[in-house]
C-alpha cells in the first residue's frame, strides 16, 4: 500500500501545479500518477518487494515493473515525475529518468523538471548525465596547445600508422585556444552540447577520449575533469536524467559505474518502445576482416616504436610485454586470411540463393544484390566456428597483453622519474587504450561466433555482409541478440529497485505481447493503457483510396500514388508523406510534375532538423510545403497545428523481411510452433501505423486528414485487425471522387 504521507504529498503537489498554472486536471494524467505510485509502492526501503505485494512480484528478487501506454496529450512527464519522485525520496532511492535521445534529455532537464520544481512545492535535486564522449578532455586540450600533440609530433612519436589506429589529429588551433579561453573564464564546462556553435566530429574528436583511453585518477587533470565532476554530481542528486544509451552502457559495465547502482534505483524509461532495439545494439558486435588485418599490421609497428621509446624508463617491462605478444599479430592475421578464403565463396553462392534456407547450418539471402548472408537460426558452419574458437583465444591473449602495457603506462604517468617520461606515457596511453578497445571488440565478435546458443533461449543472429573500401571489398561479420529479454532480465529487471516504461505507443493490436517478448518483462509486470484525451472522430478523417492494385506490385502501386497525389494534396495544407521504401519515395518524387516537385522537401536532400526548419519557414510565410520522409519521420516528429494537416502513408509499414535480426527471430518463432507473420509482423506493422498516424494530432485543437494507400486494411483478414487498432478516426473508404487512370495504363 502507498503510505498516506506519500499519497498526500503527491496529491498536494498536483493540486498546486494546477492552481499555479491555471490548468484543468486531466483524468488520464491523474490515473497515470496513481497507477505508477501504486505499482512502485511494492518497494521497501531495502529494495526488496514489500510483504503483501502482488502475487509473483518477488520472483528472482525483481522489483516492480509498471508499463503504461499513455496517449498523446496525457501529460506523461508530469505524471511519471509525480508518481515516482516523492516515493523514491521516501525510500532513499535514486530516480534515473531515461529518454530516447539527448535532445529529449535536455528538454526534460532544462524545461520540464524546473517547471515542476517551481510550481509543485516539491523539493528535489536533479542533473543531466551524459557519456564521456560529450565532454572535453583537459589533458588532450593541453597537449594540443602545448604542441606535444600536434600532427607532426604525433607522426614523429607514433609513425604514419597512427591514422590506421584511429588516432585523431587536431584541426584549427584557434578553435582550441577559444575553448581554453572560455574554460578559463568559467563560460564553458567542456560539454560539447553547450558550445556556442556546431562542432564537427573532426574538430571534437581530438579533444575527447573513450573509456579505454582515459587514465582516470592517474591523469594530471583528474581533479578538474569535467566528466568526473559531472559523474560526482550524479551520485548526489535525487533524479538523474540520462538517455537509454547511457543506461545501457552503465548496465554493460556492471551497473553503478556511471549511474547509481540498479539496486538503489527506480528507472523511468520514456519512449520505452526503443529500449529492446537499443539493448540489442549495445550487446551486438561486428568486425571487418581486411580492415582488421591492416590494423594488426599497424599495431605491431606502433608497439615496436613504443618498445623503442627510451624516454619511458620502465626497466624494460614494455619491451618484454611487446616481445610476448608480437607473434600474435602475425598469427591472427594469417587466421583472418584463412577465414577470408572460407567466407568469400559463401557470399558468392549466397548471391544466387534468392532467400532460400539450407538446413540447420545453412543460410538465407539478405541485403541488397545478394551482398549479405544470414545464417539460419544463427548456426554457423563447423569450419567457421573452428576458426572463431581459434581467433577468440588469440584475441583474448592480445587483449591481455595490451592491457598489461596500458597498466605500465598508467603507472609511468604518475611515477616516471622525469617530466618527459610522464609526458610520453601520457601521449602513448590513449593510443594503447584505443588498441585495447578494438582488440576487445574483435574478441567479443569471435567469441560470439564460437559460442553455441542455449536451446532454451532465442538464438543470436549471425550474418555476413560486404562493404566497399577504397580499392577493395571487405567482409563484415556481425552478431546480435534477436531478443533483449535475456540481457535485460540479467542486467536490469532482476536487479533494479523498480521500473516504469512509458510511451504514447507501446501495445500492438491492443496487446503488450510483443513488447513483453522483446524486452523479457517479468511475469509480475503490470500493464495499463490510458487513452488520449483527443476526440479522434471529430478531429481527423482516415481516407483509404481505391488503388486497384496490391502494394506488393511496386510499379503499379507507385504509379497509383503518383496519379492520386495531385487529387489528394492541397497547397493550402502542410502535408507529410511517409514511405516504407527509399526506392519508392524517390520513384514517386520523380513521377510528380514540376508544379509539385518544387514544393516537396525530400528527406534525402536535407538533414532532418534542417528539413523541418525549412518546412516551418514555408508554412509561416503562407507557402505550400510537402515533406517526403521514411521511418525516422514516422515518430518523434512534432509538427502541431498548421505545420501538419495531412499525413499520407504509402503502405502498411511491415518490417524489412531480410533484416538479419528479424529473419532469425522469425525462424526461431516458427521453430517454436508459432506463425511469425501473425505473432510478430502484423502486430509490429500495426504498432508502426499507429505511430505514423500519430504525426497528425499533436494537441487537442489539431485537425486534419490521414490517407493510407493500402487496400489490405480492407481486403485482408490481418488488415482488418490493423485497421481496428487505429484510433477511432472518421473513415472514408474508397471515396468516389478520387479517380485513377485506366488500370491498363497504370
Amino acid at each position: 500500500m502507498l503510505p498516506d504521507q506519500i499519497k498526500e504529498e503527491i496529491q498536494q503537489a498536483y493540486k498546486q501545479i494546477l492552481a499555479s498554472k491555471s490548468l484543468r486536471p486531466r483524468y488520464g494524467q491523474r490515473l497515470m500518477i496513481a497507477e505508477i505510485a501504486r505499482s512502485l509502492a511494492d518497494i521497501d526501503a531495502e529494495g526488496d518487494v514489500c510483504e503483501g505485494a502482488a502475487e509473483g512480484s518477488a520472483e528472482s528478487g525483481a522489483g516492480p515493473v509498471c508499463v503504461i501506454e499513455a496517449g498523446t496529450g496525457t501529460g506523461k512527464t508530469l505524471a511519471y515525475v509525480l508518481g515516482t519522485l516523492p516515493l523514491a525520496r521516501h525510500l532513499g532511492k535514486k530516480v534515473v529518468l531515461a529518454t530516447a535521445t539527448v535532445a529529449l534529455q535536455e528538454q526534460v532537464t532544462l524545461r520540464d523538471l524546473p517547471d515542476i520544481a517551481k510550481h509543485s512545492g516539491l523539493s528535489f535535486t536533479y542533473t543531466l548525465a551524459k557519456g564521456r564522449g560529450r565532454y572535453l578532455c583537459l589533458s588532450r586540450l593541453d597537449q594540443i596547445l602545448q604542441g606535444n600533440d600536434s600532427e607532426n609530433a604525433m607522426l614523429a612519436l607514433f609513425g604514419d600508422d597512427v591514422r590506421d589506429l584511429g588516432a585523431q589529429t587536431p584541426g584549427d588551433t584557434a578553435l582550441y585556444e577559444s575553448m581554453l579561453d572560455k574554460i578559463s573564464r568559467g563560460e564553458w564546462q567542456g560539454d560539447r552540447d553547450d558550445w556556442d556553435g556546431v562542432l564537427r566530429d573532426s574538430e571534437w574528436s581530438p579533444v575527447t577520449v573513450e573509456a579505454g583511453q582515459c587514465a582516470g585518477q592517474k591523469c594530471s587533470n583528474y581533479s578538474r575533469c569535467f566528466f568526473y565532476q559531472a559523474r560526482e554530481q550524479v551520485q548526489k542528486v535525487d533524479c538523474v536524467v540520462a538517455n537509454h544509451d547511457l543506461v545501457l552502457v552503465d548496465l554493460a559495465l556492471g551497473g553503478g559505474a556511471i549511474l547509481p547502482a540498479p539496486e538503489d534505483t527506480i528507472y523511468i524509461f520514456d519512449e520505452a518502445h526503443h529500449l529492446p532495439a537499443k539493448t540489442n545494439q549495445h550487446f551486438s558486435s561486428s568486425t571487418r576482416l581486411r580492415a582488421t588485418m591492416q590494423w594488426l599490421d599497424a599495431s605491431a609497428r606502433t608497439l615496436a616504436r613504443l618498445a623503442a621509446d627510451t624516454v619511458i624508463n620502465d626497466n624494460g617491462v614494455i619491451v618484454r610485454e611487446q616481445s610476448d605478444i608480437k607473434p600474435l599479430f602475425k598469427q591472427i592475421s594469417e587466421a583472418l586470411g584463412t577465414t577470408l578464403l572460407l567466407l568469400e565463396p559463401l557470399l558468392k553462392s549466397n548471391a544466387n540463393v534468392d532467400g532460400q534456407q539450407r538446413g540447420a547450418g545453412g543460410y538465407q539471402g539478405g541485403g541488397d544484390s545478394g551482398d549479405a548472408m544470414t545464417f539460419a537460426l544463427g548456426v554457423v558452419p563447423a569450419e567457421l566456428r573452428e576458426q572463431a574458437v581459434q581467433l577468440a583465444s588469440r584475441f583474448y591473449r592480445l587483449t591481455r597483453g595490451l592491457k598489461e602495457i596500458s597498466t605500465v603506462l598508467r603507472r609511468q604517468m604518475e611515477e616516471a622519474d622525469t617530466l618527459p617520461g610522464r609526458q610520453h606515457a601520457e601521449q602513448w596511453f590513449p593510443l594503447l587504450g584505443s588498441m585495447t578497445s578494438r582488440a576487445e571488440a574483435s574478441e567479443k565478435l569471435w567469441q560470439a561466433f564460437a559460442s553455441q546458443d542455449s536451446a532454451d533461449q532465442a538464438p543470436s543472429a549471425r550474418w555476413l555482409s560486404q562493404v566497399e573500401q577504397e580499392d577493395s571489398v571487405d567482409i563484415v561479420l556481425s552478431c546480435s541478440p534477436v531478443l533483449a529479454a535475456h540481457t535485460l532480465t540479467e542486467h536490469l529487471w532482476q536487479r533494479c529497485a523498480g521500473a516504469v516504461l512509458t510511451s504514447a505507443t507501446l501495445s500492438a493490436l491492443e496487446k503488450f505481447d510483443v513488447l513483453a517478448m522483446r524486452a523479457g518483462l517479468p511475469a509480475h509486470t503490470v500493464y495499463h493503457r490510458i487513452a488520449s484525451p483527443f476526440d479522434y472522430a471529430s478531429a481527423a478523417r482516415l481516407i483509404i483510396p481505391k488503388l486497384n492494385c496490391d502494394p506488393s506490385n511496386n510499379r503499379a502501386h507507385t504509379a497509383a500514388i503518383v496519379a492520386l497525389l495531385p487529387q489528394l494534396l492541397d497547397k493550402k495544407e502542410a502535408s507529410l508523406m511517409l514511405f516504407s521504401s527509399r526506392r519508392q519515395m524517390l520513384d514517386v518524387l520523380e513521377g510528380m510534375s514540376d508544379e509539385w516537385r518544387h514544393i516537396i522537401l525530400c528527406q534525402d536532400d536535407y538533414q532532418k532538423a534542417q528539413l523541418l526548419n525549412f518546412h516551418r519557414q514555408r508554412i509561416d510565410k503562407g507557402e505550400p510545403s510537402v515533406i517526403f520522409g521514411l521511418a525516422s519521420f514516422a515518430e518523434g516528429v512534432d509538427l502541431p497545428g498548421k505545420y501538419c494537416e495531412h499525413v499520407l502513408i504509402a503502405k502498411i509499414p511491415f518490417a524489412v523481411p531480410n533484416d538479419p535480426i528479424e529473419a532469425t527471430l522469425a525462424q526461431w518463432l516458427e521453430q517454436q510452433g508459432k506463425n511469425p507473420f501473425m505473432t510478430l509482423s502484423v502486430p509490429e506493422a500495426a504498432f508502426r501505423l499507429v505511430q505514423a498516424s500519430g504525426r497528425l494530432l499533436r494537441s487537442e485543437s489539431d485537425t486534419g486528414r490521414i490517407t493510407l494507400f493500402d487496400e489490405r486494411v480492407i481486403s485482408k483478414f490481418y488488415g482488418k485487425a490493423i485497421l481496428a487498432s487505429l484510433p477511432p478516426f472518421t473513415r472514408e473508404i474508397f471515396p468516389a471522387h478520387l479517380t485513377l487512370p485506366d488500370p491498363a495504363a497504370v
